[in-house]
């Protein structure tokens, strides 16, 4: 058996850079039972990272997931991540998760309605209005669209957590698929670095179809996102792309398989959000 431990897990970019380790790590490991230890601290959310990551092995791999940190224990149990792993699921009285789900690519039906039950419809979020709540949920399903028609992606993996004291909800979006470098650079014979891939992909209009207009539409969630002085981030390839107060990019050590969407909402945010009409433009949410 060989152990793994992930300690302290949050979204910064240095633990982004321990996933892509332990990637590697798993990738190159000759044992056939792999034990994931998880220590001090587990942000919920990167369940989705790794469950995708523990996903890329073998099935021959046999996998077990533990803590000696109940309170670790205690929400993925909650969040029905570690069900995958011979674990009891507990009821979350405090509603405090956003469950684990793993979807496959034909699936996105079902993720509008968890988009809607498990995150959007959170009492916690800043108030907004129903018409500007509908742009957000079709935003975030943009994500997910995404992911399902570019990626080749077997699977897509998401996962949400509330945290009441940092006053903060973080909802997680992954995929195991090509990424934006490999697809773009593939499909129009260019050079890009990941992160002027990821930078092209949040363009407005950028599309890899032929004759069709689109892009990722993500305008709005992350105007949405910078007003309420949360953070939206993506993990691609090697690149990270980080958009809150201010833009911040820097190239992972290694490459991700695949591309991780994080977004970050500030829960102690009492304005009222809206759309100043029924067509969005890059200056209608205030």
């Amino acid at each position: 058996m060989k152990e793994f431990i992930l300690s302290n897990i949050d979204t910064s970019i240095s633990c982004y850079n321990r996933f892509v380790q332990l990637y590697n790590d798993l990738q190159n490991s000759n044992f056939e039972n792999i034990h994931i230890r998880l220590e001090n601290w587990f942000g919920a959310n990167m369940c989705a990272v790794l469950g995708g990551i523990l996903d890329s092995l073998s099935s021959t791999n046999e996998i077990s997931v533990t803590s000696k940190n109940r309170d670790i224990l205690s929400v993925l149990q909650r969040n029905n991540f570690l069900a995958n792993y011979g674990y009891n699921a507990y009821q979350d009285i405090n509603n405090t998760t956003i469950k684990y789900l793993k979807l496959k690519p034909a699936e996105s039906r079902y993720f509008n309605s968890y988009v809607m039950k498990e995150l959007l419809s959170r009492s916690a979020l800043p108030s907004m209005t129903d018409e500007l709540k509908k742009k957000i949920a079709e935003s975030i399903y943009e994500i997910f669209v995404n992911a399902q028609i570019h990626s080749n992606t077997d699977y897509i993996y998401t996962c949400g957590q509330f945290f009441p004291n940092k006053h903060i909800i973080e909802f997680t979006i992954v995929d195991m698929g090509l990424g934006f470098k490999k697809l773009l650079n593939t499909r129009f014979n260019s050079t890009l670095t990941s992160l002027q891939a990821i930078k092209w992909a949040l363009i407005d209009g950028n599309t890899t179809k032929i004759d069709v207009s689109g892009g990722l539409g993500l305008a709005l969630l992350t105007e949405f996102i910078k007003l309420n002085n949360g953070a939206f981030q993506i993990i691609s390839d090697d690149g990270y792309y980080e958009q809150s107060k201010t833009e911040t990019m820097s190239f992972l050590k290694a490459p991700f398989p695949g591309t991780i969407v994080n977004m970050k909402f500030r829960t102690d945010d009492s304005n009222l959000y809206r759309l100043s009409s029924e067509e969005y433009s890059a200056d209608d949410i205030f």
